[in-house]
């Protein structure tokens, strides 16, 4: 199975950046794994929200394949603790699912298509987190889950 994660803009602060680098080269160890951003809306600012939105999802659509399984990272989501998303990551490679695709919207979420396009969507927190930081939280979770998957023990330490 494949792991796509597709963002919607650039991750702009550098130490995000480096948290992000260090468990996306960790999971290189485990899944195949690869990171996609889609260039942030030029003039965003004079948009209203739902026309911005509408536009970001235009920009994702055309990243999806029909094989794809495209979950949407997303608060009113499906909650796991760390072992839970292990297990339903088990679950879709056992199902046979080619590319997993995980997806972080805009700064106010996804437009009503996006949610009609997805297969599930998952909520790292009840706590409110700014896009950016989710894209830390997150690849911190999917190296977690396999390193459970393997029995290793950094979900110990």
């Amino acid at each position: 199975m494949q792991i796509t994660f597709l963002q919607n803009g650039k991750t702009e602060e550098s130490y995000l950046k480096e948290g992000i680098s260090i468990f996306e080269k960790r999971l290189e160890h485990y899944v195949p794994y690869k990171s996609e951003v889609i260039p942030a809306l030029k003039n965003a600012r004079n948009m209203p929200v739902a026309k911005q939105k509408q536009e970001e999802f235009l920009q994702m659509r055309k990243w999806f394949e029909k094989s794809d399984c495209v979950i949407l990272l997303d608060e009113h989501g499906k909650e796991y603790g760390s072992a839970e998303f292990a297990e339903f990551l088990q679950a879709k490679m056992n199902a046979g699912v080619r590319n997993l695709m995980f997806v972080v919207g805009g700064p106010f979420g996804f437009a009503p298509e996006a949610y009609e396009a997805a297969h599930g969507r998952l909520s790292i927190s009840k706590m409110t987190f700014s896009h950016q930081m989710i894209r830390l939280l997150f690849t911190e979770q999917l190296y977690r889950a396999f390193t459970i998957l393997k029995g290793e023990p950094y979900h110990n330490v």
